[in-house]
């Protein structure tokens, strides 16, 4: 124990500071000035992203015992560093590009929403990482991700609201191809093991997510706030309901596992945030939300069992199951309600299409090539 005290005392604070320095300096010359006052964004609904992913995420991954009290240290210390890079990178963009220079709240705004891609990877690897490993993680997946947008942006296309809610699917295949690279702790690993209070910590963080997840899908939306705000919640409410129903269902003594539903409620404002904004009806929300939890209470069984042992992955979490493929299911969403809006006007509609495909082909691509690589 000593000597791993020792290595950490003189690893992680140097670290840490020369990151903090060149982010100083960095600021000093790159760091344009701030755009026009006037912003779409309100300091509210900032406080609701920016309570999601300190404390929101910062519970949520108190589930093993031995990270249970400095996981939310370690997620405020990844989150704080994540969004200086993230504007950085913006500043660099409105440098190089050219591109019209946005007011600091949105800026940040975008930085913290960026973040949650790091939150949802380090859900896959916590008790497999030291303090090191996770804040190189995070400097590469920040700068990837923002490249990741670039490209969506420039050469697809793709709206700005859209393409920063990618973060989900880019952080959980991202977070799962790094996992790849460790290996699996064994079943009895005080690593691996969580208790009662670190169940407990975990779910008081889900439900402050439930909670702001509608701020999170609205916040940079161009039209529809509103419509986002609804959706998004009757998404998180189909799929709450269907996650107990079917923790009962799926479990032998007929009990809830709060394994099912730490996933499985939070499914549904992930599998409804790409369309949120244009979705007409809410009972469309409310079927995208009954779907995602679906997927995520019988994914775990499916792919636990089957696909995890054959790939030789360990998802400490479960965020391939609450993040990652209600993701999928989201973007094969937005095509279908994008084919259905657009029908009539055919010779567009196959180039819509192929768009949205493409940049969602692109987003998994990129996150599995360089997660593995970073791992």
């Amino acid at each position: 124990m000593p000597s791993n005290y020792y290595t950490f005392r003189n690893s992680v604070p140097w670290l840490i500071l020369f990151l903090e320095t060149v982010f100083i300096i960095l600021f000093y010359f790159l760091f344009v000035g701030d755009g026009p006052s006037k912003s779409s964004i309100s300091y509210p609904a900032f406080q609701d992203v920016n309570h999601m992913v300190i404390f929101g995420f910062g519970f949520f991954l108190t589930f093993l015992k031995r990270y249970g009290f400095s996981s939310p240290g370690f997620n405020l210390l990844l989150v704080v560093l994540g969004v200086q890079c993230s504007v950085l990178i913006e500043g660099l963009l409105v440098l190089f590009l050219q591109v019209t220079i946005e007011d600091g709240l949105k800026r940040i705004t975008k930085a913290a929403v960026s973040m949650i891609a790091v939150v949802i990877s380090t859900g896959a690897v916590l008790g497999k990482t030291n303090p090191v490993q996770l804040i190189v993680m995070t400097v590469v997946e920040i700068i990837v991700f923002h490249m990741n947008k670039w490209i969506n942006n420039i050469f697809l296309q793709v709206p700005d609201n859209i393409s920063m809610m990618h973060v989900h699917l880019f952080g959980a295949y991202f977070g799962l191809a790094v996992s790849s690279r460790f290996s699996e702790p064994s079943p009895r690993s005080e690593k691996n093991a969580s208790t009662s209070k670190s169940d407990l910590f975990s779910m008081l963080g889900t439900l402050f997510l439930w909670m702001f997840w509608p701020s999170f899908n609205s916040v940079l939306a161009v039209n529809g706030k509103r419509r986002a705000i609804y959706n998004t919640y009757f998404a998180l409410a189909a799929s709450a309901v269907t996650a107990f129903v079917l923790s009962v269902l799926t479990t032998k003594d007929g009990k809830f596992r709060m394994t099912h539903i730490r996933s499985a409620v939070l499914a549904g404002g992930v599998a409804v945030g790409y369309a949120a904004h244009s979705i007409e009806h809410p009972w469309i929300a409310m079927i995208l939300g009954l779907l995602a939890s679906v997927i995520a209470v019988l994914g775990s069984w499916c792919l636990q069992r089957c696909l995890y042992p054959a790939l030789k992955l360990h998802d400490a979490s479960g965020v391939h199951l609450a993040f990652g493929l209600p993701a999928v299911l989201g973007a094969l969403a937005q095509v279908v309600l994008l084919v259905i809006n657009n029908w009539t006007n055919l010779p567009r509609l196959g180039y819509l299409v192929l768009i949205q495909i493409g940049a969602f082909c692109l987003t998994v691509s990129i996150a599995l090539i360089t997660g593995f690589i970073t791992g």
